[in-house]
């Protein structure tokens, strides 16, 4: 299944210059939803990881899906002022600008195991800042698995040594 079929280009959003990689239409068809997710569980399959971590809102989609069908811990990462308990948090650069990130400060144990899920691997500013958080609470990043990689802004250069899977390359 050729999954770019399902992913729509926004020209200027959210502001002028930025393609923006929507992802509904994927989303609207189930068989290709299921397909990208039975696709990203193959991608990881012989990779050792206790725990997937996912940013919102659109890494909660893939991600929550992958930890059902692979019986993983699920790990939400949010922006502040979103989670009820004590956080460690993170500033971090977007391909449009700044922001902040947060995790619960119990959500990972030491050493535990870690597998980064995203939708679009566009700078790395987000991946990146999420591998901060994992560290702060001594976990290891396993590897990172995003729907789609903007392999012209070259993320892969922020990100630790690690595996990086993707199931497209714009």
């Amino acid at each position: 299944m050729n999954f770019e079929e399902y992913i729509r280009d926004i020209p200027d959003f959210p502001k002028p210059g930025i393609i923006f990689k929507d992802i509904t239409p994927l989303l609207a068809v189930p068989e290709a939803f299921k397909g990208v997710i039975d696709t990203m569980a193959e991608k990881v399959k012989d990779l050792d990881f206790d725990t997937i971590v996912v940013p919102e809102a659109r890494g909660f989609i893939f991600g929550s899906a992958l930890a059902y069908k692979l019986g993983k811990k699920l790990v939400p990462i949010r922006k502040p002022g979103k989670l009820p308990y004590e956080v460690v948090e993170v500033s971090y650069s977007l391909e449009y600008g700044e922001a902040k990130i947060q995790m619960h400060k119990d959500a990972l144990s030491k050493g535990e195991k870690v597998l980064i899920v995203d939708d679009v691997l566009a700078t790395g500013g987000t991946i990146k800042a999420i591998e901060t958080l994992v560290k702060k609470l001594e976990a290891n990043i396993s590897g990172v698995l995003c729907l789609a990689e903007l392999s012209f802004l070259n993320p892969r250069e922020k990100l630790s040594n690690v595996r990086v899977e993707t199931l497209l390359k714009y």
